[in-house]
């Protein structure tokens, strides 16, 4: 029978890895999808926003300072410092009970004006995820980021309505 789950001593297993970093992607790709589509001031990422936002203002008053820097463009150094870590620890558990898969990983944006890419992405929990995003949104942050999702949707449409006329005008020629 096996002992209890250790996840401080716990080994990496490639496969599972993988798989984490693929649900990671996913929820990214999904997010990005969402700020495309909604008005981000309108996006509810979870039935406890309000709770979410206030505890962050609460908790992290830092970020809200100098219009918002701190959550502008994150410093990924204060996020991972011993001393950051022991306090978004302290953060996520008041959210064990309450959001499902709260201490899973999860990419975000290092900067509220860009779009996810290799260096403007680091990966963070998912209560973290939720409490810088939910922040951004409430705050108006997202908007840059709304735009550049939409203008992207439009180029991505036509190119596929240009990759289909030319599919079909081969097609047809053959």
């Amino acid at each position: 029978m096996a002992g209890k789950f250790d996840p401080q001593n716990a080994q990496n297993l490639m496969e599972i890895e993988k798989q984490f970093a693929v649900k990671a992607v996913e929820q990214a790709q999904t997010y990005w999808n969402l700020l495309e589509k909604v008005q981000p001031r309108e996006l509810k990422l979870t039935q406890i926003d309000e709770e979410i936002f206030n505890h962050t203002k609460e908790s992290f008053p830092e970020l809200f300072e100098n219009d918002n820097a701190k959550l502008i463009k994150l410093d990924e150094e204060s996020l991972k410092s011993v001393e950051g870590k022991k306090r978004w620890r302290t953060f996520i558990a008041a959210y064990e009970k309450k959001v499902q898969e709260h201490n899973f990983g999860c990419l975000i944006r290092t900067d509220a004006n860009d779009e996810y890419g290799e260096k403007s992405t680091i990966f963070v929990t998912r209560m973290q995820f939720y409490a810088i995003e939910i922040a951004r949104n409430r705050l108006g942050l997202n908007e840059k980021a709304h735009e550049i999702a939409k203008e992207e949707a439009i180029k991505e449409a036509a190119k596929k309505e240009k990759d289909a006329k030319a599919a079909a005008k081969k097609k047809g020629g053959k």
